[in-house]
């Protein structure tokens, strides 16, 4: 039976996930506003096509969407990658984890243009998600294989 040690460090893995939730609200909150300005009522997810293709604000406001559900889309595979790293390599996960973080809201930014193409900003948070897995993948490893 492998024992699991959690330590001190692990609070900075925490650190990481509370402000991913913060991060995830603030892209909502964006998401709100956008909606006000583009006037697209609930509970329409997006504007249809032909309307952003005749409103500018209509169009930015499926972008500021987009940004988000795509940021929602990945956030589950996000949490459960930073927490199973956390257990094995706290500061790693954790830098890792803000790594992605600030590659969100990159992301966002740039679809926040109106110009989908400016979403690459946010490139870089796959090496925030990469190290992720891989660090998760060796917690698990090392578990089994009563590594700790």
């Amino acid at each position: 039976m492998t024992t699991i040690t959690i330590s001190s460090d692990y609070g900075y893995v925490l650190l990481a996930g509370v402000a991913s939730t913060i991060m995830t609200t603030y892209l909502g909150l964006r998401v709100g506003g956008a909606r006000a300005r583009a006037k697209v009522p609930y509970p329409f997810l997006y504007a249809e096509k032909a309307e952003a293709e005749q409103d500018k604000d209509k169009m930015v406001f499926n972008c500021y969407q987009r940004a988000h559900q795509n940021t929602l889309e990945n956030y589950p595979s996000f949490l459960l990658t930073l927490f199973v790293a956390g257990v094995g390599f706290p500061k790693i996960a954790a830098a890792s984890g803000f790594v992605w973080i600030a590659s969100r809201l990159a992301y966002a930014h740039g679809y926040y243009t109106g110009d989908p193409k400016k979403r690459s900003r946010g490139f870089f948070g796959y090496i925030g998600m990469l190290t992720l897995l891989a660090t998760s993948t060796l917690t698990g490893v090392k578990t089994i294989t009563n590594g700790f």
